[in-house]
């Protein structure tokens, strides 16, 4: 019998014009890299409990004093704590309050201090060591992603200072236990002493306000929740208030926007958006994870960061990214990029924290895809799943996902577009939007104010799946191949033979295809062969090179077809 030529269709995953790139060599990682990316035994017999911070930034020499005070809890006998300071900033002394006040002495190991701890601790009882220190910080080169402080000034010659420090680690400018496994139980003290014409602005709820007499003020915020240590922030400017609510799930939000006086119309106009992301991320997500601490946007000199309950913005005022829609397709152009994705990660980020930053793409993938959420929210199904479709020119497929574990390493930039792909197929996959939902907002509160691993966040996907997506995981998340769908149609278009090829031995992803007569559920296997004789119905509307609408499948040679909007 004459059939049709072999179609071969690339599944997820590349720009039309790239092809497959080859393997990076393997990094090379030092003791220092383990110092700061591991579980060491001096991080490991306590317990976070509190940070009391306070800083006194000199915004004329760039330098910065200050003093942490860090609460924990004694896990097991432990004759040294390791606490994290980068240099060149300077430990000027370690205290340890118990019964009596002890100078404790330490030695230093590149960005880490080795604090010999006193003889006496016991299991299960608190202690408080609080760490004076100065020096010049870090100053941030291309912020927020080579982070550090930014000592600049706005528009109008006044002081705008502001922190970011993810992936860097927050003891680029105040000495913390620096790994994303641990996080203080009981919030945060951040108090920021600033001359008394600026204003401080940090995370969580603003306590208290100390006017100093040198014509400088104290700003004390606390945060009462868990927070990551690359969340807490410094942001220093000429600001002005503006105040709005939320009812949301969990009652009455409060929402908080500290923006410079001269950009007060734009922020009226952008941040309008707060309230229909909350409202749609509420919706697929579950509660906004913070109710405590409140909702805030404060204006910064650079983009913008997810800090927790303190979302820096940076996105002058525009829709889309700077004014440009990253997924080429138009939809982007609907919504402030900074306010929605910043914004998402206090469900993916900050209340769902990865363990390790290996797994960032906990972080990044999830709240890559809340983009397509909102774009559906705000212009229907297909407009989301045409963003999702055009934010595939930017993945790279350059190396694995997943980073190397316990060496403060990520892997690649691809787990924003291709984990976000990734995702979106999961869904697709399970053809119940509903499930899809129940899973999202399940995540949210298995998981809630928690730290997790990826065998945890898969193990809770297939639950909802109703099938195991390890092998997706392993596929998406540990390759750089390029899976593909393969299928022939008979002469008379009655007979599908189809395989999935180029993927890991035991690749599998139930694809739905679309018919005239509702789905035709597909199961490929791996280099083998299937065969479905199909009905009248199925055979006059087989649907089959539109699974790239929804499994990210293009047409393996063919240039993609430019996404409009209607």
């Amino acid at each position: 019998m004459n059939k049709k030529p072999l179609l071969k269709l690339s599944l997820l995953l590349l720009l039309p014009f790239s092809i497959l790139a080859q393997k990076a060599s393997t990094p090379q990682f030092t003791k220092a890299d383990t110092l700061r990316g591991s579980i060491t035994p001096e991080r490991a017999w306590w317990n976070l409990l509190h940070y009391d911070i306070q800083v006194r930034p000199n915004l004329v020499d760039k330098t910065i004093q200050g003093t942490v005070a860090i609460q924990f809890k004694v896990l097991t006998k432990g004759k040294r704590m390791q606490i994290d300071l980068q240099q060149p900033l300077i430990i000027d002394s370690v205290i340890y309050s118990g019964k009596t006040k002890q100078i404790l002495s330490f030695t230093r190991e590149g960005n880490a201090a080795m604090v010999n701890m006193p003889n006496d601790l016991k299991v299960n009882t608190e202690g408080l060591v609080q760490v004076h220190y100065h020096g010049v910080p870090r100053a941030a080169i291309r912020a927020p992603w080579d982070g550090g402080i930014s000592w600049t000034k706005d528009e109008l010659g006044n002081p705008f200072v502001a922190t970011s420090c993810q992936g860097l680690g927050a003891s680029v400018w105040w000495p913390c236990k620096d790994h994303q496994y641990d996080e203080p139980e009981k919030g945060v003290t951040i108090s920021v002493r600033v001359p008394d014409t600026l204003m401080n602005v940090s995370n969580g709820r603003l306590v208290n306000t100390i006017q100093h007499n040198d014509a400088t003020k104290s700003w004390v915020w606390q945060v009462t929740e868990p927070i990551n240590n690359y969340s807490v922030s410094m942001n220093i400017g000429k600001y002005i208030h503006m105040q709005d609510d939320f009812n949301g799930e969990a009652g009455k939000l409060s929402l908080d926007y500290y923006v410079l006086p001269q950009n007060k119309q734009g922020a009226e106009r952008q941040f309008a958006q707060v309230k229909p992301m909350l409202e749609c991320f509420e919706y697929w997500f579950g509660k906004y994870p913070f109710y405590k601490d409140g909702f805030k946007l404060v204006e910064v000199p650079y983009l913008g960061m997810e800090h927790q309950s303190n979302v820096a913005y940076g996105n002058k005022y525009m829709n889309g990214y700077l004014g440009r829609d990253l997924s080429g397709t138009g939809w982007g152009l609907k919504w402030d990029f900074i306010v929605v994705h910043e914004s998402g990660h206090e469900w993916f980020g900050n209340n769902i924290t990865s363990k390790d930053i290996a797994d960032m793409w906990i972080h990044e993938g999830f709240t890559n895809y809340s983009e397509t959420l909102f774009t559906q929210w705000l212009s229907g199904k297909e407009a989301g799943s045409a963003y999702n479709k055009g934010a595939r020119k930017n993945i790279r497929n350059d190396k694995p996902i997943l980073g190397t574990y316990n060496v403060h390493n990520t892997g690649s930039g691809d787990m924003y577009p291709k984990a976000s792909a990734m995702l979106h197929s999961i869904r697709m996959s399970m053809n119940n939007d509903d499930k899809f939902r129940q899973l999202l907002r399940h995540l949210n509160k298995k998981f809630y104010h928690q730290i997790v691993t990826t065998p945890m966040i898969e193990k809770e996907i297939s639950l909802f799946a109703g099938y195991s997506v390890k092998s997706i995981f392993t596929q998406y998340l540990t390759t750089t191949q390029v899976p593909s769908f393969d299928y022939k149609l008979s002469s008379d278009g009655r007979t599908l033979s189809y395989r999935y090829s180029n993927a890991v031995n035991n690749f599998y992803m139930p694809l739905q295809v679309k018919t005239n007569n509702g789905y035709l559920i597909l199961k490929p296997q791996v280099n083998t062969w299937q065969t479905v004789r199909l009905t009248n119905a199925q055979a006059y509307n087989l649907q089959l090179e539109n699974l790239e609408n929804y499994f990210y499948i293009s047409i393996n040679g063919r240039k993609e077809v430019q996404i409009k909007m209607n």
